[in-house]
């Protein structure tokens, strides 16, 4: 090795023993000049590894580079209905927001506050599902978001207005109409009637009274009635007329029902005719067919006590003496050989004589009574006497309304007699009825006893005949009408809407039809309903909501055959109103029929219809979903418009993306009503070293 060669080799063995110290203090100052990044994330941050590095991302609600800054991201910024959905409110907080639904709407999930990472969205509350919510005589209508309430058919609101809301208007559904018509003095009103403007009532007069003012009052606009008093006047029939021979005595007027009696003057007696005249409905006095006569010796003759006669003597001879003959023929018609020729004389100064003859017990006599007038003229008097067998009968009594029994005559125990019944029945009400029974009894019994068979409401006559005696007597009977027949009707069981009814006539069987009653009450209250215990209440009585109404009332002269009924309305049938049915209520309807005559009233009633789950009319129905659809329409319109403008003004489609606008607006429809958009996904920015 020359010298030169081991110099320049020293210098190079100290540098390769320096070289191992040397990258150890590189591989130091490099590992100081590198920071560890994971542990440089903010606060608000998180480190990933990415691609073999580590990154800070900020959290999730935070928006930075991760390292120096993580700030709150604003969610709500784009908008609550694109981040929380439709019909919502958005809360941001820190690193987070929370959704809300407007007034009106309620969240899917049932909770106040949601995040719409589940799919909750919030829908319509139905505010209607209350009842009673809008108050009496009005409906509840759902609208989106609220509701909006409108008067029944029939009523309207008080200050002319469509609809109101109970929250912010305080207004109440008052029923259309002028009320009950005025009533008219001694008048009533004909027919039906409306209580609707435009609509009149017809009246007319009683009998004996007129009217010069009119005969209709007419509802007006302004819900009166116009005009608002009616009357009918009297017929007056004038003074009353004169009668030959006699002179009025008592006079209560010359209107219409007023009374005139007569009496004949001194010296006369009443022959023929009336002694009351009355003003009848044309303006005329019936009855003045009064027949006075001068008095004659034998007036007023009468026969009492079966066997004596009497009678008046004129009154130019009161107080002096007066000769009558008396002829006296008898016989019996089963003892031929029988025959009585009786003549005998009495002298009396009597006003009112009275002679008792000895007659036979069961004869027939003729007696002719025979005197001389003051002018020398005879006055004969027949008259025909009929003795009754002694105790033949004895107290007749009627028992329960249907049966006779008597006291035999005394003729030993052993002795039957024989008797002979007609019985005959009519009634006032039912001219073509006629009821007959003919039938004899034979009894020994002292005290016998026969029940028929009788039909009721009916006036029957009985004669009963004794044969062995030759008498007869004549018991008048009244049967007492029984309940009338149950109505013969078609049940009727509706939903939703009031039915049409049918009613048919009863027959008059157990007594005269007199009314026919239709009742509304309460469903609850069918099977506590008593038929004879129903207080005739009008609609408008105080009780009206407890125990039903009386809904018609007709007479049963004026019902015809299969007529029909509208439940509901409005009309007045007889004194009763015919309300119209409310809405979400239901009903049972009853028919009575009543029965009254001779201080009896009897009734049947039958279930007529039921009526469940009421609701508004056809009409008010088309209406409301006829709004509804078109409601609908628009929304859609303006959703469609906006939509359709939004993506005009952001995308630029060539002419032949035209043809997936459609699907691309359906598609950009849908994540909106989900609440999620692009904004939302949008890739959070990092910082990476």
């Amino acid at each position: 090795m020359s010298p030169g060669g081991g110099r320049a080799l020293g210098p190079l063995l100290l540098l390769l023993l320096a070289l191992p110290q040397c990258v150890g203090r590189w591989r130091a100052v490099v590992n100081r000049s590198i920071p560890d990044v994971c542990a440089t994330c903010h606060i608000h941050a998180t480190c990933h590894q990415i691609e073999g590095k580590s990154v800070c991302i900020c959290n999730y609600g935070f928006v930075g580079n991760g390292r120096t800054h993580c700030q709150d991201k604003d969610e709500c910024q784009i908008g609550a209905s694109k981040i929380c959905g439709n019909h919502t409110l958005c809360h941001n907080t820190h690193g987070s927001f929370y959704c809300v639904c407007l007034d009106g709407y309620r969240a899917s999930n049932n909770n106040k506050t949601f995040i719409p990472n589940d799919g909750t969205n919030c829908t319509d509350i139905d505010e209607c599902e209350e009842s009673g919510l809008c108050g009496p005589n009005a409906s509840c209508m759902n609208t989106e978001g609220s509701y909006k309430c409108y008067c029944n058919d029939g009523y309207k609101l008080e200050n002319g207005e469509h609809s109101f809301h109970p929250d912010e208007n305080i207004v109440s559904c008052k029923e259309i109409g002028c009320g009950s018509p005025p009533e008219m003095k001694h008048g009533y009103i004909v027919g039906n009637y409306s209580l609707l403007p435009g609509s009149a009532v017809h009246y007319e007069c009683k009998e004996g009274f007129y009217s010069n003012e009119g005969k209709f009052s007419y509802c007006t606009a302004n819900e009166t009635w116009e005009p608002s008093t009616l009357s009918c006047k009297g017929v007056d029939c004038g003074v009353p007329p004169s009668v030959l021979n006699a002179h009025p005595v008592f006079v209560t007027g010359t209107t219409y029902g007023s009374e005139v009696i007569y009496s004949c003057v001194d010296g006369y007696f009443v022959a023929s005719g009336n002694q009351t005249a009355v003003c009848n409905a044309r303006g005329q006095w019936d009855g003045t067919d009064l027949v006075c006569k001068e008095e004659e010796l034998l007036s007023n003759l009468s026969i009492f006590n079966e066997t004596c006669v009497k009678w008046r003597r004129k009154t130019g001879r009161l107080g002096l003496q007066e000769t009558y003959t008396f002829h006296l023929l008898g016989q019996r018609w089963d003892e031929k050989t029988f025959s009585e020729d009786v003549i005998f004389n009495i002298t009396t100064s009597e006003d009112n004589p009275k002679v008792c003859l000895d007659l036979n017990p069961g004869s027939n006599y003729v007696v002719n009574i025979t005197a001389i007038s003051s002018r020398n003229t005879i006055v004969s008097v027949t008259v025909a006497v009929q003795t009754k067998v002694k105790e033949a009968f004895n107290n007749v009594l009627i028992f329960n309304d249907t049966c006779l029994k008597w006291q035999r005559t005394v003729r030993g125990t052993d002795v039957e007699d024989r008797y002979s019944f007609h019985v005959q029945g009519q009634r006032w009400y039912q001219k073509e009825f006629f009821h007959e029974m003919t039938f004899d009894l034979t009894t020994h019994k002292q005290a016998p006893e026969v029940c028929f068979d009788l039909q009721p409401g009916t006036n029957y006559s009985v004669n009963i005949s004794m044969v062995a005696l030759n008498f007869s007597l004549l018991v008048s009977m009244t049967t007492q009408i029984t309940d009338p027949p149950f109505p013969d009707i078609e049940f009727v069981a509706v939903k939703g809407s009031a039915p049409l009814l049918r009613l048919r006539k009863a027959e008059d069987q157990n007594g005269p039809i007199s009314l026919y009653q239709v009742i509304v009450l309460p469903l609850g209250l069918q099977s506590t309903f008593i038929c004879d215990s129903f207080a005739a209440a009008a609609f408008f009585s105080n009780t009206t909501d407890v125990k039903g109404y009386v809904a018609a009332e007709f007479q049963a002269k004026d019902v015809a055959d299969n007529m029909s009924i509208a439940l509901g309305d409005r009309h007045y049938y007889g004194k009763f109103y015919n309300a119209p049915l409310k809405l979400g209520e239901e009903y049972c309807v009853f028919l009575r029929i009543i029965s009254e005559w001779n201080k009896v009233r009897t009734q049947s009633c039958a279930v007529w219809a039921q009526i469940k789950n009421l609701s508004p009319t056809l009409q008010y129905m088309s209406a409301v979903g006829l709004g509804s659809v078109a409601a609908v329409c628009l929304i859609l319109f303006l959703s469609f418009s906006v939509a359709r403008a939004y993506l005009h003004s952001t995308v630029r489609f060539p002419p032949a993306a035209f043809a997936c606008e459609a699907v691309h607006l359906s598609a950009t429809m849908d994540v909106a009503q989900t609440g999620i958009t692009s904004s939302f996904l949008e890739t959070e920015n990092v910082s990476r070293l």
